[in-house]
């Protein structure tokens, strides 16, 4: 029987920064993957969130990769290469940077996975494995395996992750979704779909998809069927989608408690620098408060960098949100990831800072040059939006406007502020 270790990496300043956070729900990529493995196999998965890896050798280590993650997966590829282990690695990095990431692996994953890996697999018994598998083809999404939540360890209550749809219709200049997938979108099977959340052990959880309201028809059919399982949980999609009421109400009768909104910015210019131009911030209040009314929370994805923000940015987001009453924030720096279109812009400009992989990570580094502030402010002014936003004042503000599941919006804010601060000292030590 062949061993296989299956890793979902995370490098140790992002593990600082989430540590203590309360939704961290476990990658899904790993455990899915996992659904493909034949009974040849003896799998074993690990993610660095909540385990320390051990470096014995195992025939097989298959790894995925995200751009900040890339060094420090390099790293653990070379050890287990030298412990006599044959590693392979996938993901979007390496969907977008194969050369480079073939020259720490034994073989590498371009492209969506479904029909490739179990093709490796198989290969790999016999040893005939290949060095490069590519997705040539859209793989359909029906008659998937149920991912293996059974092996995951340290995630009791956030183990719930599911996806019903892959991709997204839209173009934002800083997201690299069209090379990773194929630029259609697509939905799995619905009946597939609720058996998987029927034997999923959790009560609550998350869907992993990029935008789950893209095809509304779709969305409204899938949460009618899920209705009746009396489960709860989140999902990201458009703000723009969020004005069809009767969605909206499906979604409360199925159990949401909060939606991801990707809001991105408080300035019409950074709206258009992130082409983006179906949000509109006059609409902003409407949509959050019709969530509200629906007793749905609001996690807002702000997004501080595009060439139109100034220092004054970051005060002004902290003032819309807390008068909207927004429940939570994920702030993000502009982050120019290979393969998309503001990546690309600022190589020919020379903005991209000669900067490792690692400083791509959308939240405690910058990877280019800003244009109306300097780094530092950048860093220093997304920082500051963390304090005063997790701070008890405004907490308080956004609660009393929001009034919408207090427990959960005071767990949610509670844990980000415990993360933060707990980030801040260990950066200070």
């Amino acid at each position: 029987m062949k061993t296989i270790l299956m890793i979902t990496p995370e490098n140790s300043e992002i593990n600082r920064f989430r540590a203590k956070q309360h939704n961290n729900f476990t990658q899904l990529t790993m455990p899915y993957l996992a659904g493909f493995v034949p009974e040849q196999y003896r799998i074993r998965l690990i993610d660095e969130y909540s385990e320390r890896i051990e470096f014995e050798r195992y025939d097989l280590v298959a790894i995925t990769v995200n751009t900040p993650n890339a060094p420090h997966v390099y790293q653990i590829s070379t050890r287990f290469r030298e412990l006599g282990s044959w590693v392979v690695l996938g993901g979007p990095h390496v969907t977008l940077n194969p050369e480079e990431a073939a020259t720490y692996s034994d073989t590498v994953f371009v492209g969506e996975s479904e029909e490739t890996w179990p093709q490796f697999l198989t290969d790999f018994l016999v040893g005939k494995q290949q060095k490069v598998y590519k997705c040539e083809s859209t793989p359909s999404l029906e008659g998937l395996p149920v991912a293996r939540r059974d092996l995951i360890s340290g995630h009791r209550f956030t183990s719930g992750a599911i996806f019903a749809t892959r991709g997204c219709p839209h173009n934002c200049s800083y997201c690299c979704l069209k090379k990773i997938y194929n630029k259609e979108f697509r939905t799995r099977p619905i009946h597939e779909v609720v058996n998987e959340i029927r034997i999923m052990r959790n009560r609550y959880f998350v869907f992993w998809d990029d935008n789950f309201f893209a095809n509304p028809d779709y969305t409204k059919s899938l949460l009618k069927e899920i209705t009746p399982l009396k489960k709860r949980w989140a999902a990201q999609v458009t703000a723009q989608s969020c004005h069809d009421e009767e969605l909206l109400s499906l979604a409360k009768k199925a159990g949401c408690v909060y939606l991801f909104l990707g809001l991105e910015s408080f300035s019409e210019q950074g709206l258009v620098d992130a082409n983006k131009s179906f949000n509109h911030i006059d609409q902003y209040k409407i949509i959050v408060d019709k969530l509200h009314q629906h007793g749905i929370s609001v996690q807002a994805g702000i997004v501080f960098g595009f060439d139109s923000d100034t220092p004054e940015i970051f005060e002004k987001t902290l003032n819309a949100c807390e008068t909207l009453g927004i429940d939570g924030v994920t702030p993000s720096i502009l982050t120019p990831f290979p393969g998309t279109p503001i990546y690309d812009q600022y190589k020919r400009d020379g903005r991209l800072l000669n900067v490792d992989w690692s400083y791509y990570n959308s939240k405690t580094q910058v990877a280019f040059t800003p244009k109306n502030m300097s780094v530092e402010e950048l860093l220093s002014g997304c920082d500051s939006f963390r304090s005063k936003f997790l701070s008890i004042k405004s907490i308080t503000r956004r609660v009393i406007k929001s009034k919408v599941n207090l427990p959960y919006t005071l767990l949610m804010n509670w844990g980000y502020r415990r993360a933060y601060i707990g980030f801040k000292k260990a950066r200070r030590t």
